[in-house]
Formats: C-alpha cells, structure tokens, sequence
C-alpha cells in the first residue's frame, strides 16, 4: 500500500457530546465528562476520537448549526476545557478528530446576520435571491425541497430576499462562489489544527457547491440536488482544501457523501478527502427512504461490503453513527440473541480493510428504544416527518412506526455507564431520556462481565493491533456460503481467514475452512475445521 498514516493503525470512536457524560448535572454531556472517560477509552483500545460539534450554537440542529467556528458552546465547556482535552487525549496517545459543517452555518452566525444587509461585504458569503412572481403571487426562486422536509428557501423579513437552506430555515447554506469565504474557512480550520487537532470529519462535504439554481427534477426525492450534489466545483475546492490546509498539517479527513456513486468516491479520495463515508450497506434494510423497511437480507450486505472492499483502496468501517438506529436492532438481533449478533457485527467491522468507526454504546450492544409518541422524539427529521405525514392523515400509530424506523434519537439517547438512575449519565434531568435498557445494558455490567460484547471488542481491538495484515494488509473474499462473509487477510507472511455468519440461519460451508482459532464469538478453541456456522456465529484463524 506504500507510506502509511496513522489512521491506518488505529480504531476511532465516536462521541456525540450532548449523550455521553454529564458533569455538571445540568443533563447535558460535556467535554470535562469526555476527560473523565478517556482512561475508559485507552483501557478499550481506541485510538482517536471522533467528537460531533462542539461549537457554540443554537442546537436547532444539536450543533450542526454552528454559529461560533472558534467557540466553545458554553453547556459543554469552555475553549479551555477544550484545550485541556487535546491535551489529556495526547498524554494517552488519543487523536481528536472534529466535526466540520462547512456547508451552512447557523442563521445566529455573525455572518449571516451581516449578510442580511444587502450592501454588505457579508451578502455573498450565503445564497440569496428574489422571489418569482408569477400570475400576481410571490414564489420562492426555484423548486427546491429541503432534506428535513418543507421548501429549501425562505423569505427573511428584514430585507424581503429568500435564503437557500437544505437544511432547516436556521441552517443557511454558504456560498462558495465566493474567495473570501473560502479563505475564512481554510484560517478557521488552521486555527484547530494549530490547537491540536488531528482532522475533521466533513459534514454533508458533497453538497457544498452549487452549480446553478435552476429548477429540479420533481421526481426527485431532495428536489435540486442535480445541482449540488458532487459538483465539480465541490471537488476543485476539496483539491485546494486538500494542498492548501490538510496536507501541510499532516491532517486526517473523512467526507459524510451522500448518494455517491462508485465514480465519484474514487473521484473523491484521489487527492482530496483521505477517506469518505459511503451508506450502501447501511441501507440494505430500507426501500427508498430510512423510513420505509424492507427484509434485512444478510448475503445483500455481504456483497454490498465486498463490492466497497473492492472499490475503493482504504473504505471507512462502521455500521453506526449519530444519524442512524442501532446496529444490532438493524443487522442482528436485540433480543435473545443479541451477545452473539453485536460480537458478529464487531467481528466484521474490525477484520475488513479500513479505518474502523465505533459509535458511543456499540461496544456495549447498545439497543434501540421504542418511540410510541412524538412527544418523546427531539429528533428534528422525525418531528417533520410526523407533521407531514399527519398532514396526510396517515395514522397516529403508523406514523409512530414508520419514525421508530429512522429515528435518530435511538442513538442520542445519553451513555448508559451503570444501573443508577439515568444510566449514571447525570444526576439532574437528561436532556434526552436514557433507553430503558440500561438497567441491564450498561458499562459497569459489561465491564464486570468477562464474556460481554465489550470484552469481545477489546480482544479484537488488542488483535488488530499486533496483525499487520488486519491493519495493512490485501483482502481476498471467497465463497462458502451464501449469508456468509467470507476472506482473506494477507501481509507477508501472515495470513488470516475470516468467516462471518451475517444472518439468523446456520449455514453449511462449502468447502470446509480449517485453521487455528486466534478468536470466535462462539466456543471455539484451538485448531478448527469449520464445516458449520450457527446463526451469527463469526471466526477469526490463521
């Protein structure tokens, strides 16, 4: 593979800041209670830290709607507690790796309130227009529909012009047709990178430039996103990002891409982003929108994996993350068997080439709530999707089934650390409440636990450490068995094979596979001829 990273050695964690640990008990996570735990992270085996924003902000959107770049939202500390943290984290040998919403900010950003005043040097630095008047009567300046539902324009009434969001109304969209706001933002990401920071994970990265803003395909779900989405202009400004900030500091960058082919992903890591995170596999359950479900079919996300295996030279690993419900509610099952499914899941996501993501609570086979009301739901999607779809008179109880589907808030629920009350994760009032579950599902109990899920992911973590050819090495699928996953890890002399049971049914392998076990998530030792695999079973041997 040539010149290696550091992100080609080590696992990253992801921590959602609001729902991890809260130590103030105001009921809000914060960045003193994420250096409280970062003996908990070393002792797992990480080795950076995704942290989602921590910038100041509204929280229309729970922080990706910035309104400060270079402050500190004061419910999670200060910018020295933030500098206390890249501090401690280095002392353990931890990257941080920060969250970067560059596509809009938020409507509170001294930016935008500059910019509503038409003679400012501000304007530009975000999307306006006039409105179409057509037949007598006002009309936003084009057809497109935002990604939470609802027109992408709206009308400020201080200057009577429209303001494109593809977000909520208080997440107006930048404007990259402007130099000087593109070297706001390269002095903005110096000014992290200067603190310490290793990288940035780059939010919504393909949407950032707008070709024109002509009217959009009705069919279309996103109506305009002809016109957005990895435009070419969005890959020249990577390019200068890439050679202008990111490669002098030796940086670590990985774009959330959305609907991105297999063109453009090599497009987008060949001189721009190290890394890109692609959902194919995560939407092997879905028909269309996260909403509507389809039967999981577990060979669909074997060779959803391997065709990215095969596309790409250095994938992102993750089955989770803030936006999406729990994994092993999705792909494994949550209830009586729910030890052996996450142990399966994290067999896959540590043994395939890449940079391997877990997200807060996976390492614990964190499960998904049940959201019966919308009052329980904070997720703004979701709130949006219950008032559209009510305004189709579509069912209480069918709403409510269709946004326990997607909703967000099965990942945000807060950190369950122990049994106390909250899930340890406060003693005041959780901005969110915790999942039920964590009087059985928690850190104390899988600590305690030799045989957890979190002990499983620890042994594996320690595996991959010392295994070059896990970290390094080529990979070379094979078949045995329809829902099972199923390669080779080669580096030199070392060889691994690796064999995952993805569904619900036992599978007969054909041939049979031997070797020595290094580890299995099932009772298995020694030397092995594998002519079986139970439902989810999975096996490292060399």
């Amino acid at each position: 593979m040539g010149h290696t990273h550091w992100w080609h050695d080590r696992v990253i964690y992801q921590i959602y800041p609001r729902s991890f640990c809260d130590s103030n008990g105001d009921g809000v996570g914060d960045i003193p209670g994420i250096i409280s735990k970062l003996d908990y992270l070393k002792e797992l085996g990480i080795g950076a830290i995704w942290l989602s924003p921590v910038y100041r902000s509204p929280n229309a959107d729970n922080g990706y709607d910035i309104a400060d770049y270079r402050a500190i939202n004061p419910e999670y500390g200060t910018l020295a507690d933030m500098k206390r943290l890249l501090k401690e984290s280095e002392h353990r040998d931890i990257k941080i790796v920060l969250d970067l919403v560059i596509n809009h900010t938020s409507d509170e950003h001294e930016w935008f309130r500059q910019s509503i005043d038409s003679k400012s040097p501000y304007h530009d630095y975000y999307i306006w227009r006039p409105g179409r008047v057509i037949d007598g009567k006002e009309y936003p300046p084009n057809n497109w529909t935002s990604h939470f539902t609802g027109p992408a324009w709206t009308k400020h009434p201080d200057n009577g012009l429209y303001y494109l969001h593809l977000f909520t109304s208080k997440q107006p969209d930048l404007n990259y047709h402007n130099p000087r706001l593109f070297d706001e933002i390269k002095d903005m990401m110096r000014f992290w990178l200067d603190l310490g920071v290793a990288g940035f994970r780059c939010d919504v990265i393909n949407m950032i430039y707008k070709t024109s803003l002509a009217d959009g395909d009705k069919r279309s779900f996103a109506i305009g996103q002809e016109f957005y989405l990895s435009q070419p202009g969005s890959h020249a400004l990577l390019k200068r990002l890439h050679d202008e900030v990111w490669e002098p500091y030796g940086a670590y960058t990985v774009g959330e891409t959305v609907d991105l082919d297999e063109r453009e992903a090599k497009a987008y890591v060949d001189g721009e982003l190290e890394t890109i995170f692609q959902f194919d596999h995560t939407k092997v359950d879905q028909w269309k929108l996260p909403l509507f479900k389809i039967r999981y079919r577990p060979a669909k996300m074997a060779r959803t994996l391997l065709h990215w295996q095969r596309t790409l030279p250095w994938n992102t690993l993750f089955f989770e993350n803030h936006d999406m419900p729990r994994a092993v509610s999705r792909f494994g099952n949550d209830k009586d068997q729910r030890q052996i499914s996450a142990k399966m899941l994290a067999m896959a996501l540590l043994t395939l080439r890449g940079v391997p993501f877990i997200y807060q609570g996976q390492e614990i086979g964190q499960i998904n709530d049940k959201f019966t009301a919308i009052a329980q739901v904070n997720d703004a999607a979701a709130i949006g999707v219950h008032k559209i779809l009510r305004g189709y008179h579509v069912p209480e109880w069918l709403t409510m089934k269709l946004i326990d589907n997607f909703c967000r808030d099965h990942a945000r629920a807060p950190m369950p650390w122990n049994d106390a009350p909250h899930g340890g994760f406060t003693i005041g009032k959780p901005w969110l409440a915790v999942n039920p579950s964590y009087r059985t599902i928690n850190v104390a109990s899988a600590l305690a636990d030799t045989n957890s899920i979190w002990h499983f992911y620890r042994k594996m973590l320690e595996i991959r450490s010392r295994s070059e050819a896990l970290r390094h090495g080529t990979i070379t699928p094979f078949k045995v068995a329809r829902d099972v996953l199923a390669f080779h890890r080669t580096h030199g002399n070392e060889k691994l094979t690796v064999l995952i049971n993805l569904g619900p049914r036992q599978q007969r392998l054909n041939p049979n596979v031997g070797g020595t076990v290094i580890i299995a998530n099932f009772a298995l030792e020694g030397k092995a001829t594998i002519g079986k695999l139970g439902p989810y079973q999975a096996v490292l041997m060399r």
